[in-house]
C-alpha cells in the first residue's frame, strides 16, 4: 500500500482536480476552499470547485462525454454524489474503481456502519469514498412553536393549527423528495418494500396512503403548497425572515452552525421524529474518464483525514457526524473530535441513533414524477 500510495502522490503532483459539487451554502463552499488549500500545501494538487445546482448536471456531463467518445479526457475529476446519481453512473460502468482501498485514510472509516458501505441500498463496492454523514431532522423556532409534531401522522393536524408556517424544498431537490420518502416510510404498511427497486405494478398501492396524507397537509403549507423554496438554504432564509416556523434539514448540526454564523435566531431548536428518520452518507466518486485520477484520490484521501473530518464536524465551520471509527484513531487524533464545541441546538445523540436506511434510488425519481403529475398546474 505504501509504495502504491507513494506512486499516486507522485502522479498527482501538479495536477488540477475539477470537483463538481453542489454549491449554494456559504459554509460548504468555504470548507471545500479550505480543503483546496490543504491539498495544495501538502501534495501540490490544485482543487477547483465546479459549482452545481444539482448533481445530475455532472452525471449528464459524464454520460454525454461517453456518448461522444471522450474516454480519457473528461472534464469532471471528482463528484460529490449520492443515491440515484451514483446508481445512474455505476450501472452504466462510468465510474473509476474500485479505488477506496488504495486510500491510506480509508482504513480509518467506520465499516460497521452500513451507510458507509451502501448508498441508497446499492453496494458502494469501492467506487465512491465516504466523507460526511447526514440525517433528516426538523428545525423550528421555539419562540413561536411550543409543541412540534414527532410523527409524520401528526403533521397535517399540526399544520392546520399553524397554517402557512411549514414548508419543504421542491421535489426536484434532494431534501424535498427525502421529506416525501420519510412520510412514505411512516405511512406504507410494509416499509421494507422501499429498500427494493420500485415496481410499476405496486407503486400506486404503496403510495396511496402518502397522497391521502399529503392532500390533508397541503392546504396548510407555506403559500398553500403552491410554491416551494428551491433548496435547503432557500427555506432557511424563510425561517430566518420569520415567514415559516419549521423546516426539514438533512444536517443535524445545521441549526447550530447557522446560529453560530448569525443566520438563525438563538431560539431555534432541532428535533428528530420519534420512530427515527432517514440517514445516509455523502460520498465522492471519480468518473471513468477523469484525466486526473491520482489527484482526485489525493483529495478523497484528505477528506477522510482526522484533520478534515474534525473540521467538518466543527459547527463553527460546517458541522456533522464523522464517517470515521474513533476507535481506530490515535489518542491525539481522537482528541480532535472529543474537544469539538458542544451546542444546545444539536439533537441528543440517542435521538440520532434511530436511523432509517435510504430507500432504493428508483423511489426518489418515481416519487418526484408522481408528485409533479399530481400537484403541478
Amino acid at each position: 500500500m505504501a509504495a502504491s500510495w507513494k506512486s499516486i502522490l507522485a502522479q498527482a503532483r501538479g495536477q488540477t482536480v475539477y470537483f463538481d459539487a453542489w454549491a449554494g451554502d456559504v459554509r460548504m463552499d468555504a470548507y471545500i476552499a479550505w480543503v483546496g488549500q490543504q491539498v495544495s500545501a501538502c501534495c501540490d494538487v490544485t482543487l477547483r470547485q465546479v459549482p452545481l445546482e444539482a448533481t445530475s448536471q455532472a452525471v449528464s456531463q459524464v454520460i454525454a462525454e461517453k456518448a461522444a467518445g471522450d474516454n480519457t479526457d473528461g472534464t469532471v475529476d471528482l463528484i460529490w454524489i449520492n443515491g440515484p446519481n451514483f446508481y445512474a453512473l455505476k450501472r452504466r460502468g462510468l465510474l473509476y474503481g474500485p479505488f477506496t482501498q488504495r486510500l491510506p485514510n480509508y482504513a480509518l472509516v467506520n465499516t460497521r456502519d452500513p451507510s458507509n458501505l451502501y448508498d441508497f441500498t446499492v453496494a458502494v463496492g469501492g467506487y465512491e469514498s465516504p466523507w460526511r454523514k447526514a440525517q433528516l431532522v426538523f428545525v423550528y423556532n421555539s419562540a413561536y412553536v411550543k409543541h412540534v409534531p414527532l410523527s409524520i401522522q401528526a403533521f397535517p393536524a399540526w399544520a392546520k393549527r399553524h397554517p402557512g408556517r411549514f414548508t419543504f424544498p421542491q421535489v426536484q431537490n434532494f431534501l424535498g423528495v427525502a421529506f416525501l420518502e420519510q412520510a412514505l416510510y411512516a405511512l406504507t404498511p410494509d416499509p421494507a418494500v422501499l429498500l427494493r427497486p420500485v415496481r410499476a405494478a405496486d407503486f400506486a398501492e404503496v403510495t396511496a396512503p402518502l397522497w391521502a396524507w399529503y392532500d390533508r397537509l397541503r392546504p396548510y403549507l407555506w403559500r398553500h403548497g403552491r410554491e416551494f423554496p428551491a433548496s435547503g438554504p432557500a427555506e432557511r432564509e424563510l425561517l430566518e425572515d420569520g415567514e415559516i416556523d419549521m423546516m426539514p434539514s438533512f444536517n443535524p448540526t445545521e441549526a447550530a452552525a447557522d446560529v453560530e454564523a448569525g443566520l438563525l435566531p438563538r431560539t431555534v431548536r432541532t428535533v428528530v421524529l420519534a420512530h427515527g428518520t432517514i440517514g445516509n452518507t455523502s460520498f465522492v466518486a471519480i468518473p471513468y474518464n477523469s484525466p486526473h485520477k491520482a489527484g482526485a484520490m489525493v483529495v478523497a484521501n484528505f477528506l477522510l483525514s482526522p484533520a478534515a473530518q474534525a473540521r467538518a464536524g466543527n459547527i463553527r465551520y460546517l458541522g456533522g457526524p464523522t464517517v470515521l471509527d474513533l476507535a481506530k484513531l490515535s489518542p491525539a487524533q481522537r482528541a480532535r473530535f472529543t474537544s469539538l464545541p458542544a451546542s444546545p441546538w444539536v439533537p441528543r445523540r440517542a435521538a440520532l441513533q434511530r436511523v432509517l436506511p435510504e430507500p432504493h434510488p428508483s423511489w426518489a425519481r418515481r416519487l418526484a414524477e408522481a408528485w409533479e403529475r399530481r400537484y403541478t398546474p
